[in-house]
């Protein structure tokens, strides 16, 4: 087996984002055959190649747009710069089809509660908690990915697209600024905080003072969830993924 299509089932086994480039045609005097396959990943790294050169980044950049909007990409592309003038190549980029992530920042009552219910609706879960104990499989059997450790630093490693939801439930407030700081000005479709409308307002006050945008803070969802006068943990992350399901139909 090739190495893209280990990479391919790599990422589709392990809900890895990315898109995969497949030349269909050529013009001409070309460096690659139809069916040559590369595999790109949102941060721009790829695997295998389509020819190199000026024309591989256009067909990176594209690739790269297409996991942002989830939207497949027909290319038809002159090789100029080749010797043949009539040479060309025409590419098909589909991005894979993965589930939404959805991290969770807290494997508290209302964090377990909200990966329960967010298996149901076909979320990958990853939950973070400093605590290694509480995400063990046997306590916290709905993730898929278990983070532990300093949660400013974990959440700064988490690849977050347009496809990443991402909840702050944690029982230490004095992190959300912190942790908002860190992805605050990131592409996730839908961040939200626990916490009352006062404390709300206090961590969008503090991320003003770290200077933070108005329209960047204006995508925290906080106090979280929709208004259901919700009491219990599984009342709580309903209201949750309520907000979350309203706001990717929107989407």
């Amino acid at each position: 087996m090739d190495s893209v299509s280990h990479a391919l089932i790599d990422a589709l086994q392990n809900n890895k984002p990315a898109a995969l480039a497949t030349i269909v045609k050529t013009r001409g005097a070309n460096p690659r055959e139809p069916g040559t396959k590369m595999l790109v990943y949102p941060d721009g790294t790829f695997v295998g190649t389509i020819g190199g050169s000026e024309t591989e980044l256009r067909v990176i950049a594209e690739a790269r747009a297409a996991i942002r909007d989830a939207k497949p990409r027909y290319l038809d592309l002159d090789l100029r710069h080749h010797a043949d003038a009539d040479a060309g190549i025409e590419i098909f980029i589909e991005p894979l089809a993965h589930a939404p992530t959805l991290v969770i920042v807290g494997a508290g009552h209302v964090g377990a509660a909200v990966a329960e219910l967010a298996r149901i609706l076909g979320f990958y879960i990853v939950v973070l908690d400093d605590r290694a104990e509480l995400i063990a499989p046997d306590k916290f059997p709905h993730a898929d990915e278990r983070i532990a450790g300093d949660l400013v630093t974990q959440i700064r490693g988490i690849e977050i697209t347009q496809q990443t939801y991402i909840v702050l439930v944690t029982r230490l407030h004095a992190l959300d600024p912190d942790l908002l700081g860190a992805i605050v000005e990131k592409d996730a479709a839908y961040i939200g905080m626990l916490g009352s409308a006062r404390r709300a307002r206090a961590v969008l006050d503090a991320l003003k003072q770290q200077g933070v945008s108005e329209t960047a803070r204006a995508r925290v969802h906080a106090p979280i969830g929709i208004a259901i006068n919700a009491e219990t943990p599984h009342e709580i992350a309903v209201s949750i993924l309520a907000e979350i399901i309203q706001v990717k139909r929107k989407k």
